[in-house]
């Protein structure tokens, strides 16, 4: 069995020819190293290794030749099938003998209204890359066209890191500036608002169409551990929560707003912080990751809702809303084994 990458000699060529960054360079060899320990005891190692090859060709040919993403990007399939390698790739870490969805009944509701033409909004904790890899997973068995259809929304980081856009290319993606990344650098503000502008309208055409479900991180990026090492759901920004709350209710087909709760930070760890540049390091570890859906939240009437003015309602349901994914979300196992 071989215990490295054959594609290590091309990469070695490209940072050669100037054609990769020294920093992109490290950080797949980086990635490579612990690739290799992640898979020592998994099944099927030399499988596993193919999937990191094609990895390193797919990034290298996205150095080549980068996609153009369009505001809304359609999931590819053909000729080559991005979506299924972005399974395939990360099916080997996931002990789903361990992993679990919880809130099935709330499930059964959001199928039966995207059945009716009707959309459903996720509202949902974020906290590693390949989040929509794993819903599709745990998804697979109980309704893989819910998870193949989703639209993620999603930061532009996406787009951009070449470690990222494989697996993106295999998305259905709505991506916008976070406020996080929106000023900086401060000369591209203007663009990256006019961006978001357009993605929204095209969120609000897709929500007239009806049939859709869209995954949303109203915390504007993924969970980070706090100084012990613990995760939790970051608190949602009212504002985002807000916007999509005025887009669904100016929709012309009903939308229904449901939390979702997501425990799988051990499979990729993200960093410690937010990083403003692009190229990040990457671990991978073989782990049970963990789903909760809600029950459906009425956007008007929710506890101690009453008499408040515009701006209170608007923080009290983002909060409320926060809470019911917490609440989720420590229905999870304290510890992953």
């Amino acid at each position: 069995m071989s215990q490295n990458s054959q594609m290590l000699p091309q990469l070695d060529s490209f940072l050669e020819q100037k054609k990769i960054s020294l920093k992109l360079y490290q950080i797949i060899q980086n990635f490579h190293a612990n690739y290799r320990q992640a898979i020592s005891n998994l099944p099927n190692p030399e499988k596993n290794w193919e999937n990191f090859d094609l990895l390193i060709k797919l990034i290298l040919e996205h150095q080549q030749n980068p996609h153009q993403f369009s505001i809304f990007h359609r999931s590819i399939r053909k000729p080559f099938d991005y979506y299924q390698f972005g399974l395939d790739f990360f099916r080997p870490f996931i002990d789903f003998k361990k992993s679990k969805i919880n809130g099935l009944d709330a499930l059964q509701s959001i199928q039966t209204q995207l059945k009716n033409g009707e959309n459903v909004v996720l509202l949902a904790n974020h906290q590693i890359e390949p989040d929509p890899q794993v819903l599709s997973l745990l998804l697979e068995k109980i309704d893989p066209r819910l998870a193949e259809d989703m639209i993620i929304f999603a930061g532009h980081r996406v787009l951009y890191d070449p470690m990222a856009v494989p697996m993106s290319l295999g998305c259905n993606l709505l991506c916008i500036y976070s406020k996080k990344h929106i000023s900086y650098p401060p000369e591209e503000k203007a663009n990256k608002i006019q961006h978001n502008q357009r993605t929204l309208k095209q969120l609000q055409v897709l929500l007239n169409e009806g049939g859709h479900c869209i995954y949303v991180a109203p915390s504007g990026g993924r969970d980070r551990p706090d100084a012990e090492g613990k995760f939790a759901p970051a608190p949602f920004d009212p504002q985002s929560v807000e916007l999509f709350w005025l887009l669904g209710q100016q929709a012309e087909r009903p939308t229904h707003f449901y939390p979702l709760a997501l425990l799988t930070h051990h499979l990729m760890p993200p960093p410690t912080n937010v990083e403003k540049e692009l190229g990040e390091k990457r671990t991978i570890n073989f782990t049970p990751v963990y789903l909760a859906f809600g029950d459906e939240v009425d956007m008007n009437n929710f506890p101690e809702s009453e008499n408040l003015d515009k701006k209170s309602k608007r923080d009290k349901r983002a909060s409320y809303i926060w809470e019911r994914v917490c609440e989720c979300y420590m229905d999870f196992p304290k510890k992953l084994t």
